[in-house]
């Protein structure tokens, strides 16, 4: 191991030291544990780096990290310098942090990590999520990126990235996960996304259940700020599809008539909406990309120059790894990071438009928080058998249970110790007919990708 290599798994080490909710296995929603105090004075100390350039809030349930990506690769096309802040990562720490669309150097975390660590001493109980994201703002700043889209990571209200000003708020799909943090009502998880909408600044909402449209409506009348959802004010429909990627159509409430005539003279008017096209498979990509088109509209309405073509081409170049990747055709893998039971059944539609039918290997695990059995009621009937395997991640839920689950759902299955097991068999069921598909959890999904790709046998 190289001294850079040994010092940055010292620096992970430490952040990893804190607080990290994200591996607690039973975790209380409480004012002591989730708020924002101890961000805004770290953000102090710092000099609030996170006030000197532009920003775009990402929440969301589904959808947030493919639409910021989409916004991000845009942004890009169109010449502006950006920051990328997400999470989790699929296989580097410092996927979380982009400048140009490309991960810190190693070196780059390191030296901020032992920045920021004489002011950690001042903050009792900060968080290595705190700690990450006030990194994140720093990075930045330094950096003099144009703007920087910041995702949320988990909820908004009290998340450590809403202690910006932001441009424009995006809320996508909001379903049901984290129940036990965010509440066990969609209208309970909207107020609490909701709480990234700050006075007077401009809000995209992407398609919603009607209780949370509602809740989203009622916070941006309260707060004065204008508020654009798609399907009322920006429309979306499917062109084509294929494995290498899919066509569409984005419209605007204005161009509605022409749309009616366009569809209504079988594509032979003198209009025809705008083609756009994206490497992302599955149609809530396409609702993803109109989410995108509408905040970049509202951007270039705030001063910033976006043509036309860097629309086409930032959705045509984006890049969002582990959202149904095809990783090998022969044997045929795809991995995908449904984790919750509205993903599963995105994911499920997918595999009925994109797979023409083909039996499917599932290799699948979660974490012991998630509604495994809502996911199965989605994916298990379009499945030959299930493969049931675990992450590292230490709320891995055991292989077993998802067995028994499986079993009352009359299908197959087998439990396996390792993901590198599981995949094997999951390769050895699927013979050469059968497609593999990984599901369950973003981890299970990061680690077979780290798998195929150090593997020479695969990369075709």
């Amino acid at each position: 191991m190289s001294e850079i290599d040994q010092k940055y798994q010292l620096a992970l080490d430490y952040l990893y030291s804190f607080v990290d909710y994200s591996l607690t296995r039973q975790l209380r929603y409480t004012p002591e544990k989730f708020n924002l105090d101890r961000m805004r004075a770290l953000m102090r100390l710092m000099g609030d780096p996170q006030n000197t350039y532009p920003i775009i809030h990402v929440a969301g349930t589904k959808g947030k990290g493919s639409t910021a990506a989409m916004i991000v690769s845009v942004l890009r096309e169109a010449g502006y310098r950006t920051g990328f802040y997400n999470s989790p990562h699929l296989q580097d720490f410092t996927e979380r942090i982009q400048v140009d669309f490309q991960p810190i150097a190693h070196e780059t975390l390191v030296g901020e990590v032992e920045e920021i660590k004489p002011l950690l001493s001042q903050i009792p109980e900060i968080t290595t999520f705190e700690i990450t994201t006030a990194i994140a703002f720093n990075v930045f700043n330094k950096e003099k990126v144009d703007v920087a889209v910041i995702e949320v990571g988990l909820g908004g209200r009290l998340d450590a990235t809403n202690v910006v000003d932001p441009l424009v708020s995006v809320i996508t799909s909001l379903s049901f996960d984290h129940m036990n943090v965010l509440g066990d009502s969609i209208t309970q998880i909207a107020a609490e996304k909701g709480g990234i909408i700050k006075p007077g600044k401009p809000v995209v909402l992407a398609p919603q259940w009607k209780e949370a449209r509602e809740v989203i409506e009622n916070i941006c009348r309260e707060r004065q700020s204008p508020l654009t959802i798609i399907g009322r004010d920006y429309f979306y429909g499917e062109h084509s599809r294929s494995l290498n990627g899919q066509t569409f159509y984005l419209w605007t409430r204005n161009e509605q008539e022409m749309i009616n005539e366009y569809i209504s003279s079988g594509g032979r008017s003198d209009w025809e909406p705008e083609h756009y096209s994206t490497p992302l498979l599955g149609f809530h990509q396409v609702e993803n990309a109109a989410t995108a088109f509408a905040t970049i509209q509202i951007l270039g309405e705030s001063g910033f120059t976006i043509q036309k073509s860097a629309i086409l081409s930032g959705f045509l170049n984006v890049k969002w790894p582990g959202r149904f990747e095809i990783l090998s055709w022969e044997p045929f893998i795809i991995i995908d990071s449904a984790h919750n039971q509205d993903s599963a059944l995105r994911l499920r539609l997918a595999m009925d438009d994109y797979l023409n039918g083909r039996p499917i290997i599932l290799l699948f695990g979660s974490s012991e928080d998630k509604d495994v059995r809502g996911m199965f009621s989605h994916l298990l009937p379009r499945v030959r058998m299930l493969i049931a395997t675990k992450s590292e991640h230490p709320r891995a839920m055991d292989p077993d249970i998802l067995v028994e689950l499986a079993s009352q759902f009359g299908k197959y299955a087998i439990n396996t110790e390792s993901i590198e097991e599981g995949l094997a068999e999951a390769i050895r069921q699927a013979g050469k007919d059968a497609v593999v598909m990984v599901a369950g959890s973003i981890f299970v999904a990061a680690a077979v990708r780290e798998i195929l790709n150090s593997n020479n046998q695969f990369n075709n």
